[in-house]
């Protein structure tokens, strides 16, 4: 039980990092066609944890 809850807390962190780091890769121009600003991307990452 503790184990797969560490485990799905580990692939929650893991994804949220490759969410980050995607985001940040893209230019503002690139952000803004997806309708996020580079200050929401973190905002964004966490979100996308809940989905």
């Amino acid at each position: 039980m503790f184990t797969s809850f560490l485990l799905s807390k580990i692939r929650n962190y893991i994804k949220y990092r490759e969410t980050m780091r995607e985001l940040a890769r893209l230019s503002d121009r690139e952000l803004e066609d997806i309708g996020v600003s580079r200050y929401q991307i973190e905002s964004v990452a966490r979100d996308g944890l809940a989905a």
